[in-house]
């Protein structure tokens, strides 16, 4: 039996996080879906903890004919709804335990028509220029990766001009409180602007998993530098009635501060 991994903060080059974040998801892929499967569903599109859902928020826009790529996929479930409502969808990820899950959850839903899945890294996506009208990711890649602006100018590569990206990831006010659902996140014990990442390791100083924090302002300047314009900025309140936490987030906490944040953005200038 291994030794619960060591928590600490400290720089996480982009190499060496790639590596601990493909290891995670691997290792972790079966007991994800196990634990948020039924939360997530296995065709339907939630953009985070507070359960908006693609069908209610309307953020892609009109799918329906449109050739739309989901970088960081996970099991699919985002896609494979988008499929269901006509669009041409590609889904990729880093972990190829994360595809080998989304192939058996297919493999159960024989109703719903096939969609490719590719695991490749999103920083270096193996797509042609203007390959695609929609990009997005939901909770997938922009947390995971220690350099988010390649990623973004990847997905703003891949997309034609006039086409959209959309990012959910968690809010980054988020990284001041800690990652608890009760009273004790409510209290901030770190600053907001300390941008050094989370690391989990081994004893050996092997890094097992990694997340890197922005600030919103980073995340603007960073839609900017890849040719992108924000045209909206979506904050999910916690909604009446949803009781389920996950990790940090609950319903005590949604009540006061925002979990995730949602990041619209177009290719090209924005119609006035």
């Amino acid at each position: 039996m291994q030794p619960p991994p060591e928590v600490t903060r400290r720089t996480a080059p982009a190499a060496e996080t790639v590596q601990a974040n493909r290891r995670w998801w691997d290792g972790a892929a079966g007991d994800y879906y196990a634990e948020h499967g039924t939360f997530l569903g296995d065709v339907d599109f939630v953009w985070g903890p507070e359960g908006l859902r693609e069908s209610q928020a309307g953020l892609l826009g009109e799918v329906g004919g449109r050739r739309i790529l989901e970088v960081g996929a996970g099991a699919a479930q985002c896609s494979r709804w988008l499929v269901t409502r006509g669009a041409t969808v590609v889904a990729t990820d880093l972990s190829a335990a994360m595809l080998s899950t989304a192939a058996r959850i297919a493999r159960r839903h024989p109703e719903v028509p096939s969609l490719p899945l590719a695991q490749c890294d999103a920083r270096a996506l193996p797509f042609a220029d203007a390959s695609f009208e929609i990009v997005f990711t939901a909770y997938g890649v922009l947390p995971f990766v220690a350099d988010p602006e390649v990623v973004l100018a990847e997905c703003a590569r891949v997309l034609r001009d006039g086409g959209r990206l959309v990012f959910s990831t968690t809010h980054p006010v988020r990284w001041a409180f800690p990652d608890d659902p009760g009273p004790g996140g409510l209290t901030a014990g770190q600053s907001y602007f300390d941008r050094t990442p989370y690391v989990e390791q081994d004893p050996s100083g092997t890094a097992s998993y990694v997340e890197h924090h922005r600030t919103l302002g980073d995340r603007v300047r960073e839609i900017h530098g890849a040719g992108l314009t924000l045209v909206d900025l979506v904050e999910p309140e916690w909604p009446a009635g949803l009781e389920q936490e996950w990790g940090g987030w609950s319903p005590l906490r949604g009540r006061l501060l925002p979990g995730t944040a949602i990041f619209v953005c177009e290719k090209g200038m924005v119609s006035p």
